[in-house]
């Protein structure tokens, strides 16, 4: 659904979830966002959040899945699901898995689930091509610095997305290392991006933040 979306130009905002908390994922349903992310074994930088293995997050992973909404998964760093964990959360409605490219594992790909591989700001053609090189992969341009974490969207940043863009040739999601506002959603959109992916840097961690954070994103991505 997440990539039929981006596929046929409707620019869905999804909110990647700075910590698990069914409160805060509700605020960005009532925000009107297309989708949400959340995470696994891993330490998340922007929210200084840690998230656990399949098993310890599951009792949140069930109660996100009732909320009706399209989901992926920042499946891990060097820990990573087993391929039976990748087939229960494809049961719970998650569409895709999403990690830097370098912590790809073989088992990652025998499952149901969407690879949506992140380059970083030093990825350049060849990463490119490794994931152009996987089948239906998709790519996420997760290419800022975190020393410019926060600042503001600009030429540069959507000179770069356009490049990704076609040097892929593949759908390309842009996620908020920079501030992203609603002014920057047509921008996002005439770069190529198909989908904005909304996180802490955004929206904070707190519910009510995050609703007035994403709501104008939301619209101005709907009217871009």
């Amino acid at each position: 659904m997440i990539e039929a979306a981006m596929r046929a130009g409707q620019l869905p905002v999804l909110v990647s979830l700075g910590r698990h908390d069914l409160d805060l994922a509700k605020a960005a349903v009532d925000a009107g966002v297309y989708g949400l992310k959340f995470h696994l074994n891993a330490y998340h930088r922007a929210s200084g959040t840690t998230f656990g293995s399949f098993a310890e997050e599951r009792p949140f992973i069930e109660a996100l899945a009732k909320l009706g909404k399209p989901m992926l998964v920042m499946s891990g760093q060097q820990t990573q699901p087993s391929l039976e964990e990748l087939e229960a959360l494809a049961d719970y409605g998650v569409e895709g898995w999403n990690i830097y490219l370098k912590h790809v594992q073989p088992h990652l790909l025998a499952s149901r689930l969407k690879p949506i591989l992140a380059l970083d700001s030093d990825s350049g053609q060849a990463e490119i091509d490794a994931i152009r090189a996987i089948p239906g992969a998709m790519v996420e341009a997760s290419i800022g610095r975190f020393a410019e974490y926060g600042q503001p969207l600009n030429d540069a940043d959507l000179a770069r997305f356009a490049e990704i863009v076609r040097m892929a040739g593949r759908p390309v999601i842009a996620p908020s290392q920079k501030k992203f506002t609603a002014e920057d959603a047509p921008r996002l959109k005439a770069a190529g991006i198909g989908a904005i992916l909304v996180g802490a840097v955004v929206t904070g961690l707190e519910p009510e933040g995050l609703r007035r954070a994403v709501a104008p994103i939301v619209a101005a991505a709907r009217a871009a």
